[in-house]
């Protein structure tokens, strides 16, 4: 393998692993706001004790996050440095505005919020709470502001003096409208993961607590999470499906290539079925072999033009795309090599299919949750504890296959050119890695860095198995503190 596979290798490994943390973090920060809220209006022990519980799961999760995420900033400037040169003046910007305002906001009162239970007064801690929240949903907008430019490349122009892009219009950077469609879909996957989280660790509880002594209080707690959970999970996941299908309509305009791989669509198509199993060479070496074995006849014209049939339900097909791109951006390399524009059949098919199954999951969890426990029930049905245990990592691994899926499909370009925009303002992944670092230099970080996140995953693990199985503490009502000179102290 080249310094080029390799590099992508290592930045596919730990934008992986560091994404399975950020939608926990996300989610879980308001739910907790939430529940920090619920206390302060009712008084009720309850939410203090689930403030507490969830809580410091949260705590285990953000700080593994910010290590893993520190890795990323990194690697532009290090293996992708050809990347960095061409696209710093606008890359760079969503992510300044990241670190300068959102992360240092989420941090200093995410600060404030652990050591200020006996020093700031309930409504000014609550209102830590709410602005840690705020910051890490306000990061996820400028990180995806940034994504967003490299699928679809506004505000900006080529310098052929340079030989690179330069930002004119940051106002379009940060409201590119893939990223007002990408921001929301992102932030609800996060609540359907993060009230998964809730409701599958709550559910497990409230049935092992049920089957040993049905009278316990904790029963009653634990029960009132997974509602809140529960409801949590069908409004977000209802917010998935709408942005999600926004989200698509808009792809087939700016990357009709990407959703053609995604559906294994290889002739353009009048009507177009919605594949739900496709077999033969996914590799695209052989796309006559691809055949659609189960479909729905006219979904995809409907989901890609809000047309079933007609001459405007149709969709272009990878042959033909194929064709459109190496017209428009070029056919060969400069040693006469042909340029595939068509991304892996494989992944780009399964990512997509696996992002929505695996969500089926938390649905399937939040009917079985509300219907056990309506009309104020607890249940200590085993089946449904674990139902609760399976659900719990799918929706981590659904938001996986979805990044995945949209960062695998995009290629083999880094930053996508903007079909309706300039045609000079793109790259192939190709062209923005090092010259400088060698295969073997990326082969040793890439193992380093799998080794270490390798380690880190097994402590991630171990904490918070270790504090779930804690359950819920047991807690005081806060006091100020008497203003003597003491040390601060961890709240967790």
């Amino acid at each position: 393998m080249d310094a080029l596979e390799l590099a992508r290798w290592q930045f596919g490994i730990t934008t992986v692993y560091h994404f399975v943390l950020v939608p926990l973090t996300i989610g879980l920060s308001l739910l907790v706001a939430i529940m920090q809220t619920a206390w302060h209006r009712t008084g009720n022990e309850k939410w203090l004790r689930l403030t507490k519980f969830y809580g410091k799961l949260l705590l285990i999760n953000f700080a593994l996050g910010v290590a893993t995420g520190i890795v990323q900033e990194f690697q532009f400037g290090m293996n992708w440095s050809e990347y960095s040169r061409f696209v710093g003046d606008i890359f760079g910007a969503p992510l300044a505005m990241e670190a300068l305002i959102a992360f240092f906001l989420e941090s200093t009162f995410l600060g404030l919020w652990i050591f200020g239970w006996d020093r700031l007064s309930k409504r000014v801690h609550l209102a830590t709470a709410w602005a840690f929240s705020i910051g890490s949903i306000l990061s996820a907008y400028f990180i995806i502001a940034a994504n967003s430019w490299m699928q679809h490349p506004v505000g900006a122009e080529y310098n052929p003096e340079t030989g690179r892009a330069e930002m004119n219009d940051v106002v379009a950077v940060l409201t590119n409208s893939t990223t007002l469609v990408a921001f929301p879909h992102v932030i609800a996957t996060a609540f359907l993961v993060a009230g998964t989280f809730v409701t599958g660790i709550a559910a497990w509880w409230m049935v092992t607590k049920a089957r040993a002594n049905a009278q316990d209080p904790d029963v009653g707690t634990f029960r009132t999470a997974v509602r809140f959970g529960s409801v949590v999970m069908i409004l977000a996941g209802a917010l998935v499906i709408w942005t999600g299908d926004q989200q698509a309509k808009l792809m087939f305009e700016q990357q009709p290539i990407k959703m053609a791989a995604a559906e294994g669509l290889v002739r353009t198509t009048e009507s177009a079925p919605f594949s739900l199993l496709t077999i033969g060479n996914l590799g695209g070496d052989d796309l006559d072999s691809v055949r659609h074995l189960i479909e729905v006849p006219g979904m995809l014209s409907f989901m890609a033009t809000g047309h079933w049939d007609g001459e405007e339900s149709t969709v272009l097909g990878l042959a033909d795309l194929q064709e459109m791109y190496a017209e428009r951006y070029g056919a060969t390399l400069d040693d006469g090599t042909p340029i595939e524009y068509r991304p892996n059949l494989a992944i780009t098919y399964w990512g997509f299919r696996l992002m929505i199954g695996l969500a089926a999951f938390s649905a399937a969890l939040a009917l079985a949750s509300l219907w056990l426990t309506r009309k104020g029930r607890s249940t200590d049905k085993r089946w449904f504890g674990t139902l609760a245990l399976v659900a719990l990592p799918m929706p981590f691994l659904a938001a996986s296959f979805g990044w995945i899926f949209t960062e695998m499909g995009r290629q083999p370009f880094v930053v996508a050119p903007n079909p309706s925009g300039s045609d000079q303002v793109f790259l192939m992944t190709m062209f923005g890695v090092s010259d400088v670092v060698s295969a073997q230099a990326v082969l040793t970080s890439m193992t380093v860095f799998t080794v270490v996140y390798a380690v880190l995953a097994v402590f991630w693990f171990r904490l918070m198995r270790r504090y779930t199985l804690e359950g819920l503490p047991h807690v005081e009502e806060p006091t100020l503190h008497d203003g003597t000179d003491t040390p601060l102290s961890f709240a967790y």
